[in-house]
């Protein structure tokens, strides 16, 4: 009866070394979890600071009301590693400066402009918006090209040479895009939009280089044809947006301090 009695006491021990593995499986997931959590929240806070300063910046060209307030949120990463997150905390102020101040820059870029064609933008001439590429100022087909024709309309570099004056100061890196509607095209002159909107972008970037002195450096020419519509091709209103040349801003760079 003895080696009964026994085998019944080591069963119990037996039965229950799993649990010492469980706990440990457990203890690695939940720190898992807890640094998947400190990641995300750090990539919420980055955003959150982007968010601002581009808010900061329309503000400036009258898109959304003042007053919009911030609520400050403890940043888990400082408990880990304080020198590391001091070092991250010093390089993200400095990025947020600098997209505060290329907001501000972009709110009196909009002044400047609407000040020197004021009258283009009544008419509808030149448009300017903000899309995910940059400050965008378009020369629609009105007032820069007859249908199908690439050389500019009398008058129309003087327009141009205002705008590019304006950019200029700012030291802006332009792309210059040319764009049409989806209406076929086959001349002697131009085989199809492609070749008709990238010739219209040569003249304009053309006309930047020779008569404005821009910096050649800083420009660069494409032509997308129909490819890039901004409105819908199905309406003779739609096909008048999409016959444009756009001046993208795809940077800006500051002056060093004590250069003119």
């Amino acid at each position: 009866m003895r080696p009964t009695r026994q085998r019944h006491s080591e069963e119990p021990a037996n039965r229950d070394r799993w649990l010492l593995s469980y706990s440990d499986f457990i203890t690695l997931l939940f720190a898992f979890f807890v640094v998947l959590f400190a990641s995300s929240f750090r990539d919420k806070q980055t955003i959150k600071k982007l968010s601002q300063a581009i808010h900061i910046g329309f503000q400036q060209m009258g898109a959304f009301s003042a007053g919009q307030g911030s609520s400050g949120v403890a940043d888990p990463n400082q408990s880990l590693n304080p020198s590391l997150s001091a070092q991250t905390e010093s390089t993200e102020t400095n990025n947020d400066d600098a997209l505060i101040q290329s907001s501000l820059n972009v709110a009196q870029l909009r002044q400047q402009l609407e000040s020197a064609v004021g009258e283009e933008l009544k008419e509808h001439e030149v448009v300017m918006r903000v899309t995910p590429e940059g400050f965008v100022v378009s020369l629609n087909e009105l007032g820069f090209f007859d249908s199908g024709k690439a050389e500019l309309l009398p008058g129309a570099a003087e327009k141009i040479e205002r705008i590019a004056t304006v950019l200029a100061q700012h030291k802006m890196e332009l792309r210059v895009e040319g764009n049409s509607d989806d209406q076929p095209i086959h001349t002697d002159e131009f085989r199809s939009n492609w070749e008709l909107s990238t010739a219209r972008a040569m003249a304009v970037l053309q006309l930047l280089v020779d008569n404005s002195g821009f910096d050649p450096t800083k420009l660069s020419v494409v032509g997308y044809g129909q490819y890039r519509p901004v409105a819908d091709n199905a309406t003779p209103e739609g096909r008048r947006m999409n016959r444009r040349v756009d001046l993208v801003v795809v940077s800006a760079t500051p002056p060093r301090p004590g250069t003119p």
